[in-house]
């Protein structure tokens, strides 16, 4: 690594002035940054091609406050080259880094959990186990980690039991045949146990695993977000309309 330089992601761009790009970058040592870089739209930009999402970066900024500004900037490696819904999943994570973490928060461990989610995208394999792990760690960051060992009674968790999980309360087991009350979400304390488990062994859970894992964490992050909308999801299922009935969904 170049002295001075730290390891960086893009999250968002846009163009500013006549040669210069506004940037949201996701950083090592000072978390998620907005920076301007300057001519870097110019066609003698050396780092023209590279501040982009996806492409993982060693940067320089200088200056604090709302805007620092990008010195340097080189690639750190190849380009996570997604297409279609997995394209849009990446930017599902790019929005809720954007949305979720406050700047000037230094939150180191997300960005392997990142890259990790990445390489699950690129991959032939079903990245959506990837994106529920990311999410979890995610939510972890932020200080609304999911309870996942005991139930609101303190006991543990039991995998053949049902539970309805409140983002303000936890799990609380469900006894018998008794119906959810309204508002969190149903879920086996077998899900509630592989999300526990982390991304060791939420590898390739089973279809109903993987779905009310979703229902879970999407109402996590929905919690945390205070009714503010998240547009990829919207992408996301326009492109499964499109692909039906053949589509997955990963986001």
């Amino acid at each position: 690594m170049s002295p001075g330089l730290e390891p960086a992601w893009v999250l968002h761009t846009r163009p500013y002035r006549d040669t210069s790009l506004l940037l949201e970058l996701l950083t090592l040592t000072r978390g998620r940054v907005g920076a301007v870089a300057r001519g870097a739209r110019g066609p003698r930009s050396r780092s023209r091609g590279w501040l982009r999402p996806f492409q993982p970066l060693l940067v320089g900024l200088a200056g604090r406050g709302e805007l620092a500004t990008l010195t340097s900037a080189e690639a750190a490696g190849a380009a996570f080259w997604l297409a279609g819904e997995r394209a849009v999943a990446g930017l599902y994570l790019n929005e809720l880094l954007l949305k979720l973490l406050a700047r000037d928060d230094p939150q180191p461990l997300l960005l392997g959990h990142y890259r990790a989610a990445l390489v699950a995208l690129a991959a032939p394999t079903d990245p959506e186990p990837a994106l529920r792990v990311f999410e979890c760690e995610l939510l972890t960051a932020l200080g609304y980690a999911p309870a996942l060992a005991v139930d609101t009674d303190g006991e543990p968790l039991q995998a053949d039991a049902r539970y309805h999980y409140r983002p303000d309360a936890g799990a609380r087991r469900l006894p018998g045949l008794a119906e959810a009350p309204a508002g969190g979400v149903e879920l086996s304390g077998r899900t509630l146990l592989a999300l526990a488990a982390g991304a060791e062994s939420f590898t390739c859970p089973d279809r109903d695993t993987l779905r009310e894992a979703r229902t879970l964490t999407r109402s996590l992050i929905d919690h945390c977000l205070g009714g503010r909308p998240v547009r990829t999801r919207e992408l996301a299922r326009a492109f499964r309309s499109l692909a039906a009935p053949a589509g997955g969904k990963p986001a």
